[in-house]
C-alpha cells in the first residue's frame, strides 16, 4: 500500500459555500497509482462527539430534530470546532465541554476527566468531515438546572442504562453516526460496563 503523502490535489473549485460546509469539485492524484479522478466533496469543520456518563453510570442522550431525515434522533451531544481548520487537542476540549453543557444540560464535576477517544471519519465517500470522541466521566447537571439551549432543536437531554443504550442500538433506535461510532470506540475499549 502506498502512503498518503503519494495523495495530491490536482485542482479544486468551489461550487457552494455557507459557515458549516463548501461544496467542492476536485481532482485528485491517487496515491499510488497513476490515477486522477475527480469528485464532488464536502468539506466540513472538524466536531466532536461526547458520551456522557453520570456517577451512577448512565448515559445522557439529548433527543435532537434531524432535518435532513425528518426526525427526531437519540443522540450524544455534538458540536463543530469553530473557526479552526486543523484544531489543537486544547481546542477540542474546550467545545467538547461547551457543548456538553450547551445541548444536554450537563457538566464536569470535581474529579472528572475528559478522555480523548480518537477520531473517525462520518461518511468518506463524499465528506471530510472529521469527528472527535470523547468520553466525560462523571458528568452532573450544571447549576442552571438542565437547562439546554433549544434553539438548536434539542428538545431534551435524558439518562439511560448502559442495558438501555445496548438496547436502543441493537433495536435500531440509535441511528446517527456519531453515536453508533463512539457506542463502538466505547465498547471496543471496554469503557462500557
Amino acid at each position: 500500500m502506498s502512503s498518503d503523502e503519494e495523495w495530491r490535489l490536482l485542482e479544486s473549485r468551489t461550487l457552494f459555500r455557507n459557515p458549516h460546509l463548501d461544496v467542492r469539485q476536485e481532482r485528485v492524484a491517487i496515491g499510488g497509482t497513476a490515477t486522477n479522478r475527480e469528485w464532488t466533496v464536502v468539506r466540513r469543520k472538524k466536531a466532536v462527539v461526547i458520551c456522557p456518563i453520570t456517577r451512577e453510570g448512565r448515559f445522557v442522550l439529548i433527543r435532537q430534530a434531524r432535518i435532513p431525515v425528518q426526525k427526531w434522533l437519540w443522540e450524544f451531544p455534538a458540536g463543530q470546532v469553530d473557526d479552526s481548520i486543523d484544531p489543537d487537542l486544547e481546542s477540542l476540549r474546550t467545545t467538547a465541554l461547551r457543548e456538553l453543557t450547551e445541548e444536554s444540560g450537563y457538566e464536569l464535576t470535581t474529579g472528572s476527566e475528559l478522555i480523548p477517544l480518537g477520531h473517525y471519519y462520518a461518511s468518506p465517500g463524499f465528506t471530510d468531515e472529521q469527528q472527535y470522541l470523547f468520553l466525560a466521566r462523571p458528568v452532573c447537571v450544571n447549576e442552571k438546572g438542565a437547562r439546554i439551549d433549544t434553539s438548536e432543536t434539542i428538545a431534551e437531554s435524558r439518562e439511560f442504562t448502559p442495558e438501555q443504550l445496548r438496547s436502543m442500538v441493537a433495536e435500531n433506535i440509535i441511528q446517527d453516526a456519531n453515536t453508533l461510532a463512539l457506542f463502538a470506540r466505547l465498547s471496543a475499549r471496554g469503557l462500557i460496563g
